[in-house]
């Protein structure tokens, strides 16, 4: 700015002014020159005096009385241009342009839920999908994120097999209850490892084999009706599991798989369900008799399939799939949320206002 009003100060002025006044500051650039040692330039100055004095040829530089050499005037002048040569050339990304964001994702998604698939699967796999990507850029991504070769990555886990044979294994148990008066009752529930969907049978004071044995009946026509593929059923080894009981299940194609003695752990997903049940249900209601407790379980099944969330279902209930996360910005500054109760207030259930 400075130098635009001294560039307009000088255009009235003659050329005989012109000279007078140059030949003044010369004389007083000589007089500095041999008081200061080395002066320092800043990056504003080097970029001033290059862009005014770049025109002159060398021999007429070295004639000017400058504080530095015509050759280092230059090289600021180099220096200017390739820093904005530099500057154009940043806003494009040489070579090839980079790969959709939703085309690595499915990279991923593919190398994580098929171990045993290296790149050159990959690559066929989304050709089949009218994806068109080279080899070699699939390559690159699973390297990018850390993703070691197929041979490295097939391997099966426990956590995994479990997954894979999910939908054929069911789970069944008897849980204790007690009433106010002391009274002990009998709880059978079987649960669905696939989706975690439980069902309560039946409860009783004394468990027999002909009431264990229509708790069985009516499990197969509810598992018929469901269109189940289960293909086994674990249990422990309670003497409360009769004969009869296990001769239901295996005329409907249902294998019976024991767990260890005293080895709860090999029920684990049913002793889950019983320790919830208990913890959010039966420790918080004081049970009258028969009649309350079973009118209490059905309401906490409906609670635990429909509600629920669950961490193995990534939040889901096992018959509510989770809805579409909300995207309008105002429905979310203006949350408007009911709650239902169940059983007088023990369990809660939230859901949208109308």
């Amino acid at each position: 700015m400075t130098n635009t009003f001294a560039l307009i100060r000088l255009l009235p002025m003659s050329d005989r002014d012109k000279d007078v006044e140059i030949l003044a500051l010369r004389h007083q650039l000589a007089v500095l020159q041999r008081q200061v040692g080395r002066p320092v330039f800043t990056a504003g100055d080097r970029t001033l005096l290059a862009a005014l004095l770049h025109h002159l040829p060398v021999a007429k530089l070295r004639q000017l009385q400058l504080l530095v050499r015509p050759d280092t005037l230059l090289r600021w002048h180099r220096d200017l241009l390739k820093r904005r040569h530099a500057a154009t050339c940043a806003r494009k990304r040489p070579g090839r342009p980079r790969t959709l964001r939703s085309i690595r994702a499915m990279v991923l998604r593919l190398a994580r839920e098929n171990s045993s698939w290296g790149y050159r699967r990959i690559h066929r796999e989304l050709a089949a999908l009218g994806i068109r990507t080279a080899a070699s850029t699939i390559w690159e991504i699973l390297h990018e994120h850390g993703i070691d070769p197929a041979p490295q990555r097939d391997r099966t886990t426990w956590a995994g097999f479990l997954r894979s044979q999910a939908d054929a294994m069911l789970a069944c148990d008897f849980m204790e209850a007690r009433t106010l008066t002391g009274t002990r009752l009998y709880v059978f529930a079987v649960i669905e490892h696939a989706n975690r969907r439980i069902r309560i049978l039946g409860a009783t004071t004394a468990p027999t084999a002909d009431w264990t044995t229509q708790l069985a009946r009516n499990l197969v026509m509810d598992l018929q009706d469901a269109g189940s593929r289960a293909a086994f059923m674990i249990r422990d080894r309670d003497s409360t599991f009769t004969a009869a009981f296990d001769a239901v299940l295996v005329d409907a194609g249902l294998r019976i798989v024991l767990s260890g003695i005293q080895t709860p752990r090999m029920n684990a997903i049913m002793e889950r369900w019983v320790g919830t049940c208990k913890r959010e249900l039966l420790d918080r209601t004081l049970i009258w008799n028969q009649a309350h407790l079973l009118y209490a379980l059905r309401e906490f099944e409906q609670f635990y399939n429909g509600h629920r969330p669950h961490r193995t279902l990534r939040s889901s209930a096992p018959l509510r799939l989770l809805p579409d996360p909300i995207a309008e910005p105002t429905r979310l500054d203006h949350l408007s949320i009911r709650r239902k109760d169940r059983l007088g207030g023990v369990l809660h259930e939230y859901q949208h206002a109308a």
